[in-house]
């Protein structure tokens, strides 16, 4: 991982994401040319089929815009037992192809097993007990790769809710990404858990929030797209999220990794050229930098 107040992109928020039907998918060339063209560092890879099945092809490319590659999200089923193995497989596919891509961080999520999101599951006392075991097969796996683990509490997985948030915070040993939008759908403080756990965090996505939708999509009056398309997601600085206050535990906590500016867009067609999702991506980048500003003259 590199020092702290490098700041990283992903695909999402050029509309690009694994769930389907989700809208129009914009072209790896031109989001990773508008990415850098923002002064960006590096990009998350986005669902498989956006970057080059060849991580030689992967390096080549983000290479050819001045980008690396920080990790990429690997759903996985890992609190059922009867298909613990098959998801394990998977897992190693994917750590096998970042190590060769030359990334840093497996972004896991405890998945439910539905592509939807919108399914709620709570566990009981042996699916906690799968799950962990899951979770140390899993690092044992990144492990062999040199590659770090950042579990992504996530909306339609098993760690949505505060309650699980911090399950498994105190009965597990592996790394967190901090989601400031999922954080707050499962009714967490994205600034509490920065304060009592910076050390955890292996990897930081930025997004600000409106709170309003993101509580609609958390009783599930709003799927995740709709409220994606009705801007649940802002530009940092024009949500309800403390973003500064985030950056500011991190900070002081120590935190050494990537700031993934990833806010979950919905894009309808091709944007003209200079328009479209770069905007928000620009008023985020803008914002974080002036952050971490603040927080480096301190």
């Amino acid at each position: 991982m590199r020092g702290g107040g490098h700041i990283a992109g992903a695909p999402v928020s050029w509309g690009v994401i694994e769930i389907p039907d989700w809208g129009y998918q914009m072209p790896v060339g031109r989001v990773l040319e508008e990415a850098a063209s923002l002064g960006l560092e590096a990009m998350e890879a986005g669902p498989e089929g956006f970057l080059p099945d060849d991580p030689a092809e992967v390096r080549a490319k983000l290479a050819e815009h001045g980008l690396s590659l920080v990790g990429g999200f690997v759903p996985a089923v890992l609190h059922r037992p009867e298909v613990l193995e098959e998801e394990l497989s998977f897992v190693e596919r994917r750590a096998r192809f970042f190590e060769a891509a030359g990334a840093g961080v497996i972004v896991l999520a405890a998945s439910t097993g539905s592509e939807s999101y919108e399914k709620a599951v709570e566990l009981d006392e042996g699916g906690w007990r799968a799950l962990f075991e899951g979770l140390s097969r899993v690092e044992e796996i990144a492990d062999r790769h040199g590659l770090a683990v950042a579990l992504h509490p996530h909306y339609g997985t098993v760690i949505e809710t505060d309650e699980a948030l911090w399950r498994f915070l105190e009965g597990s040993e592996t790394g967190l990404c901090l989601d400031t939008g999922h954080l707050v759908i499962g009714g967490s403080d994205p600034v509490e858990v920065a304060r009592r756990s910076a050390r955890r965090v292996k990897l930081v996505h930025l997004k600000d929030v409106d709170r309003s939708l993101a509580e609609r999509v958390a009783n599930r009056e709003l799927s995740f797209k709709e409220a994606a398309g009705r801007g649940m997601f802002r530009p940092l600085g024009e949500g309800d999220v403390d973003v500064g206050g985030v950056v500011r535990h991190l900070e002081e906590g120590g935190y050494p990794g990537w700031y993934v500016l990833e806010q979950d867009t919905v894009v309808d067609c091709e944007p003209e050229v200079g328009d479209g999702p770069i905007e928000n991506v620009r008023k985020s980048l803008s914002y974080l930098q002036g952050e971490l500003e603040k927080e480096a003259g301190k």
